[in-house]
């Protein structure tokens, strides 16, 4: 990547342990999440299914925490609709 997004693309996922390659804060950290929503501006259900599809890894790798937390993790700060 090129330009301001630049600095986004670091702040990825690191497997197993679903903490931000780059801050080590939980993922997704701010500038994580601000990409997102950024990248799926116009496309909110778009971005729920790749959040729903981090979800199920990270349940899947992640056995021993309990889903409700992973789910508030993951998908709980997605902005609603108005």
């Amino acid at each position: 990547m090129i330009g301001p997004y630049e600095r986004w693309r670091r702040h990825v996922p690191a497997h197993p342990s679903y903490r931000c390659r780059a801050c080590g804060v939980p993922w997704p950290c701010q500038h994580a999440r601000l990409a997102l929503v950024t990248a799926y501006r116009n496309d909110r259900v778009g971005l729920m299914v790749y959040l729903g599809a981090q979800l199920a890894r990270a349940l899947r790798e992640l056995p021993d925490v309990h889903p409700a937390l992973l789910a508030g993790q993951i998908l709980y700060w997605v902005p609603r609709r108005r």
